[in-house]
């Protein structure tokens, strides 16, 4: 029972670790096809099912995606600015064009007159304007170009790439979680199958000696009392293994949606516990692959994108920028009465303008900007202390799992021989017990002895597989062959 409480509370962590990097929704668990799929996976085919399936990788993808999209256009900050406009609108109040328009008539007139009285030749006199809807209304067109330049572009640009590269780090951490989860969930896994295959034997065992109690019993050569003990033991052992089978189903379900299998596909596990061993000194791992630790390799990428921010701000403060603007106002009024392909009829008020600008405010020690600039400074400063930390963490974790494969490796071993003496153990015990010379709770004793031994054997060597993973995992390298 120690046993099984131990496979539970073990399942149990190991599952909640996997599910954390890929949670299950209601929704997703519900996508899974009525007609259940059978398909059967190596560990090496599941690590390569769940790269190009998982729907964590998936929108990590989408992710990398987005910053590519960034990094390969943030040229466009360089671009110009062109809008173009149109405007039809009319004016409430033109008396004071219509005075001005009627004083030019008259004095065009007063003028006429003069020469007319001077040449003694009749001249024509010219209407004062009178207000007219038409009038009311103008034609206004708009192109306007602006360029803003500052040197802060450059390190925009800059920014802009680093974050594409940190995205990349970002992805790659993505895909080495995923497959060592998906590693140490098929391992384990196979552990549950290898432990329901013992608790099978033994409930066989246990269904076989019931069954040589009964016809003792019949036969009158053992008494009612320890038939009745043989075939409650048989009877009690039913639970567990059922118990345990729904339990290896439920994980075979969390395995198939952490390689993005709709839940509910019936998979094969090809592949057994059996391992080669490695010979490992931390000292050696640390200084070849130290600094292959993606942790580390993406807080420095934080690191060089925060630098590449601040020195676009401090460009932005402390240099100037350019501005270019030009533009093209046509106009036309009395829009409705002149034609608009008349070039005559139109005016521009369009100009081109350069602007040399600096915001001599972003320059002061209290100002905001230079707040900001001190807010990415001080983030630096923890990026660099976390980075000391996940050095220190790296090294710790390496020298726990060398020390963790050394001492798997030792137990592996004396449990290999343990299994043979528990095995001798049983097999006498059960020769005795079929010849009536000891009891059958001796018998049963020897037989959890056999189980702890193998279970215990089984467990070894995925503590060994589990750690050898996680060192991997810690070093960014395949180590294991």
């Amino acid at each position: 029972m120690k046993c099984q409480k131990f496979m539970r509370l073990f399942f149990s962590a190991l599952l909640s670790s996997c599910l954390s990097l890929s949670p299950l929704t209601a929704q997703e668990a519900g996508d899974a096809s009525p007609t259940a799929r059978s398909m059967s996976f190596t560990v090496e085919q599941a690590v390569d099912y769940a790269l190009k399936n998982s729907r964590t990788l998936k929108s990590a993808d989408i992710d990398l995606e987005i910053k590519k999209r960034a990094a390969d256009n943030s040229w466009n900050v360089l671009l110009p600015t062109v809008q173009v406009s149109g405007t039809l609108s009319r004016q409430n109040n033109i008396d004071s064009a219509i005075d001005s328009a009627n004083a030019s008539v008259e004095m065009a007139n007063a003028i006429g007159q003069l020469m007319s009285a001077i040449t003694k030749i009749p001249s024509s006199t010219t209407e004062k304007v009178k207000a007219t809807e038409s009038m009311h209304w103008a034609a206004v067109g708009n192109l306007g170009i602006s360029w803003n330049l500052s040197l802060a572009y450059i390190e925009q640009m800059k920014a802009a790439k680093a974050d594409y590269e940190s995205g990349l780090i970002s992805l790659q951490q993505s895909r080495r979680e995923t497959e060592t989860s998906v590693k140490k969930l098929f391992y384990g896994l196979l552990l549950q199958q290898e432990n329901i295959s013992l608790q099978k034997a033994t409930l066989e065992n246990a269904r076989r000696r019931s069954v040589q109690a009964r016809t003792n019993y019949e036969n009158g050569q053992i008494p009612e009392l320890v038939y009745l003990q043989a075939n409650v033991a048989y009877e009690n052992q039913k639970p567990e293994v059922q118990n345990a089978e729904r339990l290896l189903k439920q994980q075979l379900d969390t395995f198939a949606f952490l390689l993005g299998l709709p839940v509910g596909t019936n998979i094969e596990l090809v592949g057994s516990i059996d391992l080669s061993f490695i010979n490992v000194d931390a000292d050696e791992l640390l200084a070849t692959y130290g600094g292959q630790n993606l942790a580390a390799q993406s807080l420095a990428s934080s690191l060089n994108l925060m630098q590449k921010n601040l020195n676009a701000l401090n460009l932005s403060s402390f240099t100037p920028a350019l501005a270019l603007n030009w533009g093209l106002q046509p106009m036309i009024s009395d829009a409705f009465n002149k034609s608009w392909f008349e070039r005559d009829n139109w005016s521009d008020q369009g100009s081109f303008s350069a602007t040399l600008a600096w915001n001599i405010t972003n320059m002061l020690p209290f100002s905001a900007n230079r707040q900001q600039a001190k807010d990415l400074e001080a983030n630096m400063r923890k990026l660099q202390v976390s980075m000391e930390t996940v050095q220190e963490n790296q090294r710790m974790e390496v020298i726990k799992a060398v020390d963790t494969l050394n001492s798997a490796r030792e137990q592996i071993a004396a449990m290999a021989r343990n299994i043979d003496l528990a095995q001798r153990s049983y097999n006498m015990t059960e020769r005795a017990y079929l010849a009536g010379a000891t009891e059958l709770l001796e018998l049963r004793d020897a037989e959890t002895q056999l189980y702890q031994a193998q279970l215990g054997l089984a467990n070894q060597k995925f503590t060994y597989i589990s750690a050898l993973i996680d060192l991997e995992n810690t070093l960014n390298v395949t180590l294991s062959k």
